[in-house]
């Protein structure tokens, strides 16, 4: 067996101390003070195990599931209390209300779900029962061996991750565009006609007044002309320069008469100045045939672009100039065709750097952790088991590289080999996952402090169980691991038990959990065995397993 390097001497970081639950299903109220080591809980199918195990779900930032509220209870609450890798304690809280409602805290201050995800995250890492049934998944057997390859793995992982979102961004934007080709060679279309149609019309608004105040003059020729022309003739008819002649004839005689006369004439002259302007203001009136049918067709022409594109003539005039814009932006879409391909080749020939460092990282890997595993399955009796981790290009790239991971197993010498999630019976897969789980725990950058096993001995027994139960005490070295399970093989080999009992006397079924001394300790062992506490055998059996660990 092949040692796990054990931690400083003293507590190791990262440990789970203390564990408070209230009003969890059938939990009133319990306190489970925890230490380094191996902790086993144990106790009656039914007990209520599992209920401590939703309680550290939930400090890892779990959903509830419903009822999880003792009934009677207004709310639950779920208190861990951790020692971090400084020494410092850090506390972690969920409560929840009957109606669903929760709040997280964080050394006592409100926080969130996912908060309490990524600092309990960092402190325990948590293998619910099933957990060996998520290992025979593709995407779970990659997260396995990318773990076993170290950090520098996770880094060229989060490298591919935004290398590959940046691409398929573009790719997406580009296709977009071609999706949208032939719209934008109607819409061009559509542009030119527009722009066309208001560049040979040429409208401006000083032309729209001029021709709005000429149509009222022609709508009004006759009238007007009648108006002017009667004008002239009462000026024509009026004898006015013959008076001022007569006047001019005695100036200089009376000083007055000169100036009446002068004034006279004035007026004779600006009379004759009148009937010229008259005379042509009559003749303008009377414009050329056609005029104002020309200038009805003009205005109607300025209408239909009015309607068309906002109501005024500035508005038209802005949609030509907004058109000239569009067109000069689709113009260049061509080009920005042309740009994208360039860019997204050599995002692709980046992703396939990447896919290939990662692809090469694994390969690397695959080799060093079957012999891992099968050096594991050996302890875990499974002597002359086969285990390989075949890594096979996909077709394509996805979020995690190009990619395909299959574990591989023969439990039995002269089996052949096939799927793990074909081949390995339900105890098997426990081993295996457990097997797994050392080894990546082995690497430096997944060390956690805190390890949390939730019947992972299910469908194993006998010597078996045994070597199961050592194992996680291996795991336990320089750290600290919680193991709920209902194997004595396993309990026997703890540093501290605590036992999980149901009592329902009172007509609400209550559990406690009891921290054992060592002298309860057989007692539980005998239960586990199926055997009654009187039964000396059993006692003896117990006692010989306390013994051997």
């Amino acid at each position: 067996m092949r040692a796990i390097p054990s931690g400083p001497v003293g507590t190791p970081p990262n440990v789970l101390e203390e564990l408070r639950v209230e009003n969890l299903l059938l939990i009133e109220r319990a306190e489970l003070r925890l230490g380094p080591g191996l902790n086993v809980l144990t106790g009656e199918t039914g007990a209520g195990k599992t209920v401590l195990a939703h309680a550290l779900d939930l400090l890892l930032g779990g959903k509830p599931r419903a009822g999880i509220v003792r009934p009677g209870a207004a709310e639950a609450y779920v208190e861990g209390v951790f020692v971090d890798a400084d020494g410092a304690d850090v506390v972690l809280g969920r409560r929840v209300w009957a109606e669903g409602r929760t709040r997280a805290y964080l050394d006592g201050r409100a926080a969130t779900a996912a908060q309490l995800r990524d600092v309990g995250g960092s402190l325990l890492s948590f293998y619910g029962q099933h957990e060996h049934r998520r290992v025979t998944l593709a995407s779970a057997q990659l997260e396995i061996l990318d773990s076993f390859c170290g950090g520098d793995q996770a880094e060229r992982r989060a490298g591919f991750v935004s290398a590959y979102a940046d691409e398929r961004a573009l790719a997406a934007e580009l296709a977009d565009l071609r999706e949208r080709a032939g719209a934008r060679e109607r819409e061009l279309d559509l542009l030119d006609w527009e722009l066309a149609e208001i560049e040979r019309a040429e409208p401006s608004v000083e032309e729209e007044e001029g021709l709005l105040g000429e149509r009222e003059r022609l709508r009004h020729a006759e009238a007007l002309g009648a108006a002017a022309g009667g004008a002239l003739e009462a000026l024509d008819a009026a004898p006015l320069a013959a008076a001022a002649r007569g006047a001019e004839a005695v100036v200089g005689v009376d000083g007055i008469l000169d100036e009446l006369g002068a004034r006279l004439t004035a007026v004779a002259l600006e009379a004759e100045d009148l009937a010229t302007d008259l005379r042509r203001y009559v003749e303008g009136v009377e414009s050329e045939p056609g005029r104002l049918q020309a200038l009805e067709e003009r205005l109607a022409l300025l209408d239909r672009l009015k309607r068309k594109h906002g109501g005024t003539i500035e508005a038209v005039l802005a949609h030509a100039r907004s058109c000239r814009e569009r067109r000069a932006a689709l113009a260049g879409a061509d080009a920005s065709l042309a740009e994208g391909d360039a860019r997204l080749a050599a995002l692709q020939a980046d992703l396939a750097a990447r896919a290939e460092a990662l692809r090469d990282a694994r390969l690397a890997a695959a080799d060093t952790l079957a012999v891992a595993v099968v050096e594991r399955l050996a302890d875990l009796a499974m002597e002359g088991a086969t285990f390989a981790a075949h890594v096979t290009e996909r077709d394509g790239y996805g979020p995690a590289g190009g990619d395909e991971i299959e574990f591989v197993i023969a439990p039995n010498p002269g089996v052949p080999a096939g799927p793990l999630r074909e081949i390995a019976s339900g105890g098997e897969l426990s081993r295996v996952m457990l097997a797994l789980m050392s080894v990546a725990e082995e690497v430096p950058t997944r060390r956690a402090g805190t390890l949390v096993f939730d019947e992972i001995d299910a469908g194993v027994g006998g010597q078996t169980a045994r070597a199961v139960g050592e194992r996680l005490r291996d795991l336990a070295a320089g750290r600290q691991v919680v193991a709920i399970t209902h194997l004595p093989q396993i309990a026997s080999l703890a540093e501290r038990h605590f036992r999980i009992a149901k009592d329902t006397g009172s007509g609400t079924a209550r559990t406690t959990v009891t921290a054992l001394a060592k002298g309860e300790v057989v007692g539980e062992l005998v239960r586990m065995l199926g055997a009654d506490d009187t039964d000396a055998a059993a006692r003896r059996h117990a006692k010989e397993l306390l013994k051997a660990a």
